[in-house]
């Protein structure tokens, strides 16, 4: 690994990043003009950057949005480990066991939770969907709160009575905003999990090499 250096080592997930916050703050900026657009419209006062990022309207488009997201990675590590998807490179082989089915070994390059053993060990074994099942509980809170807070500002705005948040819980707006992020990020996996059968990049590990049967993995 020395040979090669910071960026090599990490590009994936630098460039990765760097799109999120790059599109993050598209987003802020747009959303920004177009929330402002719309109180222009209505006589209102218009909001400051500042202000808008405290605004329901950013903190809901946000977080409905990586709320879908961490749950679709947190149902699709635990899905691929009991379901199977012949021919897919994003399945386990129908038959037989991988290393990762393997009970973890101690040694002197283990993670400290293997060498410590115990609950922490018992943790560790599922620490990722765990991770990602926090990441969405906390997504999904704050989607409501953003959610709830721009539902109650838009009716205060046209002089309507609104919704306790009790009641907002259940009501279909909030839900709807749910739901349509939550079918598209599992059409997203199930398109990568069954094209894979059949299409292929060559030189990325998400497919298959380019001359391997479609049966196969």
């Amino acid at each position: 690994m020395a040979k090669h250096n910071f960026f090599y080592r990490n590009s994936l997930g630098i460039v990765l990043i760097t799109l999120m916050i790059v599109c993050w703050y598209g987003q802020f900026v747009t959303g920004w003009k177009t929330e402002n657009k719309e109180l222009a419209e209505e006589g209102q006062k218009l909001l400051t950057r500042g202000e808008y990022l405290h605004s329901g309207h950013f903190i809901q488009a946000t977080f409905e949005n990586w709320e879908s997201e961490f749950l679709q990675m947190m149902l699709y590590v635990l899905l691929t480990v009991f379901l199977r998807q012949k021919g897919s490179s994003e399945s386990k082989p129908i038959e037989g066991k991988e290393d990762v089915d393997r009970e973890p070994q101690v040694h002197p390059r283990a993670p400290w939770p293997v060498k410590r053993g115990g609950v922490w060990l018992s943790l560790y074994k599922h620490s990722l969907s765990i991770a990602f099942g926090l990441l969405f509980l906390v997504s999904f809170i704050f989607h409501f709160y953003g959610s709830f807070v721009e539902y109650r500002t838009e009716q205060i705005a046209k002089k309507l009575p609104f919704e306790s948040a009790q009641q907002y819980i259940v009501d279909s707006r909030f839900w709807f905003e749910s739901f349509q992020n939550w079918q598209s990020e599992f059409l997203a996996v199930a398109s990568i999990v069954i094209l894979s059968i059949w299409l292929r990049e060559k030189g990325s590990p998400e497919s298959k090499p380019v001359d391997m049967p479609y049966d196969e993995h």
